[in-house]
């Protein structure tokens, strides 16, 4: 069964992004890395002890991929926003084969001492206009989530609106095993994350 891993906030610049986090959740991010695969980089911020958000952006000290960026970033422009959310599993090969075609191909990837295997579609575009989570499945037993200074954040809710939502609703379910996430119907595709941090709950979307 998934579960809800992490959230993922696309920005232009990873400045940008992690100064539109920190003002709107009254917080600092703690370090990331960078992800030589795809010419991405990131910061990081505990949710929970197995939950956390990622602000991510194309670093521009990297040379181009040579593929499509995972999260579509190749073609993200404006504001920093919430476009994705990761969902983890045991078994990577056993979830793709159940989950709608385009969620990805198995790709291994390393970050100092963490890693994990996750899905990344051929295009870069995750299946229901990137409502359908990423998948990844950790190798070991580190995860980043309890290497990250506590923030006193913690996820309350991520709700997701699609014209389609019945269709999503269907392809999560019998897969996704997470209280936390909700889809619902809306004119407009939408992800929110509602967050209560120190200051009181915030949204982010």
């Amino acid at each position: 069964m998934l579960r809800l891993d992490h959230l993922a906030v696309s920005a232009v610049t990873l400045e940008a992004g992690v100064a539109a986090i920190e003002e709107r959740l009254g917080v600092r991010l703690a370090a990331g890395g960078r992800h030589a695969a795809m010419g991405t980089h990131n910061r990081l911020m505990a949710l929970a002890p197995g939950l956390y958000l990622e602000v991510i952006a194309i670093d521009p000290d990297a040379p181009p991929p040579g593929h499509p960026r995972w999260f579509d970033l190749d073609n993200f422009a404006g504001l920093p926003r919430l476009t994705n959310w990761v969902a983890r599993c045991d078994d990577l090969q056993g979830a793709l084969a159940r989950a709608p075609r385009g969620a990805g191909r198995p790709v291994s990837l390393a970050r100092g001492d963490l890693r994990w295997q996750m899905a990344v579609p051929a295009d870069g575009r995750l299946p229901f206009d990137g409502l359908f989570p990423a998948l990844i499945a950790w190798q070991g037993s580190l995860h980043p989530a309890p290497m990250l200074p506590e923030t006193g954040c913690r996820l309350a809710g991520l709700e997701l609106y699609h014209p389609r939502a019945d269709d999503l609703r269907r392809a999560l379910t019998g897969l996704l095993d997470d209280p936390l996430v909700a889809v619902h119907p809306g004119n407009e595709i939408a992800i929110r994350a509602l967050i209560d941090t120190p200051a009181g709950r915030r949204v982010l979307e």
